[in-house]
């Protein structure tokens, strides 16, 4: 008996296009995310030391959580602008070390992350609801368990998380 490979095939085709449109959600309409001079950001400063980082690497991920998890909370209507002004993610270089450890992001509980962002929440009539700045600081970020080691924004998720999680009446 002959098995063809046609239909196993036609079924990995599938699934991958369906894992593929798990992860490619599109953005929402109703968070816009951006960032001021994002090579001032501590971040960008701290780890030139160290090695050149690719911005894109953690701020395209960061822009696209904060937007999906923001969208969230919004009542229908409702439009939020946020803008970052600042990243400094978990952990710091410490080069004093020597430089087999110069480009190791070391974490301890005295480099929190931290997330200065301003925001303006719009009604569904357009007006204003709310506006402010904010600086997001995770003073207990490794006391937090459950987080993956496969995740390079897992202490900044949570401490998004938190503040969203107040609602837009109290951001």
């Amino acid at each position: 008996m002959k098995l063809s490979s046609t239909p196993l095939l036609g079924c990995l085709a599938v699934l991958a296009l369906a894992c593929a449109s798990v992860h490619a959600a599109p953005p929402p309409t109703n968070v816009t995310v951006h960032y001021t001079d994002p090579k001032l950001f501590t971040e960008t400063k701290r780890s030139a030391f160290a090695h050149p980082i690719d911005a894109n690497g953690y701020l395209n991920p960061l822009k696209d959580y904060i937007a999906q998890r923001a969208s969230r909370i919004l009542a229908p209507g409702q439009r939020l602008d946020i803008t970052v002004t600042d990243v400094d993610l978990a952990g710091e270089y410490e080069p004093w070390h020597g430089p087999h450890l110069s480009t190791i992001r070391i974490i301890k509980s005295r480099y929190p992350p931290r997330i200065d962002l301003d925001f303006t929440l719009y009604g569904a009539d357009g007006k204003v609801l709310r506006q402010g700045s904010r600086i997001l600081r995770d003073m207990s970020f490794m006391d937090h368990a459950g987080i993956s080691d496969n995740d390079s924004l897992r202490y900044e998720r949570p401490m998004i998380d938190r503040w969203l999680r107040q609602g837009p009446d109290k951001l």
